[in-house]
């Protein structure tokens, strides 16, 4: 008995408004949960207003630890947010609009893995095998490096940004009177640049993997990549050289996973050309 093979059916070309068509239900659907997500977050106004003001207050783990390694060093350098942060609202509607852009980022964290899921089922289809094959965690890992730099930008260069601006003085002649609008953007900026500075190794992994980015080349300028991650770090942090070294060496330390990445990249974009 002879048995046969069944191919699939090859897919077909869709046009510039058919594409339109099938991306329109994904994003009304990530709209959606964006909304939902949104409703949730303003309901919970209590609760997320004690994530946004953790940063200045003496109780975070990272002020909080800090003080113990000052208390350790017999040394106040180390010691920050130890002072209380009085913030102020200067316009009518200030604190409603507060509100509602604080529900609105909690909202887009959130949703990041659903949006980044139906992203993912919109571009499978034009895939091939071996590429939904070997990218088939893009969600998982795109997520996991996002909140991961997420949680750095919120526990780590947050309270230092906090620390080095709401003390930083040109004159003893000038208060400083911070308004919450602009105490809240520096924990939002600080959390979602953080985010999208770690998708690093997963656009790394995507460039290697259709053999437009290689290790070597990586490797062959890792001296230029040091100084670009300087002034990266040196323009998301207070100017002053603690904070830029704490963050220039995670940053460095995912250019050097980028690498290994990227060589695992090349060895899968090798093994499906020699296959075809």
């Amino acid at each position: 008995m002879k048995l046969f093979k069944v191919r699939e059916p090859e897919p077909v070309d869709m046009s510039f408004f058919e594409h339109l068509d099938a991306l329109r239900p994904r994003l009304m659907r990530s709209a959606a949960a964006l909304f939902i997500f949104m409703i949730a977050a303003f309901l919970a106004k209590e609760w997320l207003m004690a994530i946004i003001m953790g940063p200045k207050s003496e109780w975070f783990p990272t002020n909080h630890l800090f003080a113990w390694l000052s208390d350790l060093m017999n040394t106040d350098v180390l010691r920050i947010n130890a002072r209380p942060m009085t913030l102020i609202n200067t316009t009518m509607a200030g604190q409603f609009n507060l509100h509602l852009s604080l529900a609105f980022h909690t909202a887009l964290l959130l949703a990041v893995p659903y949006m980044l899921w139906e992203l993912w089922g919109f571009v499978k289809p034009a895939l091939s095998r071996s590429e939904q094959r070997s990218s088939r965690l893009f969600v998982l890992q795109v997520t996991l490096c996002f909140f991961t730099g997420a949680a750095f930008g919120y526990f780590l260069l947050a309270p230092l940004s906090i620390n080095f601006l709401a003390n930083y003085t040109v004159s003893g002649d000038i208060s400083n009177m911070i308004d919450i609008g602009s105490y809240m953007s520096i924990v939002l900026n600080m959390t979602f640049v953080c985010g999208f500075v770690f998708l690093l190794p997963v656009l790394v992994g995507l460039l290697a993997g259709m053999g437009l980015l290689t290790a070597s080349f990586m490797k062959r300028y890792r001296r230029h990549a040091i100084v670009i991650l300087a002034a990266v770090s040196a323009i998301i942090t207070p100017p002053d050289a603690a904070s830029m070294v704490l963050v220039a060496l995670p940053l460095y330390g995912l250019y050097e996973l980028s690498i290994s990445i990227a060589a695992r990249g090349e060895r899968r974009h090798r093994r499906e050309l020699e296959g075809r």
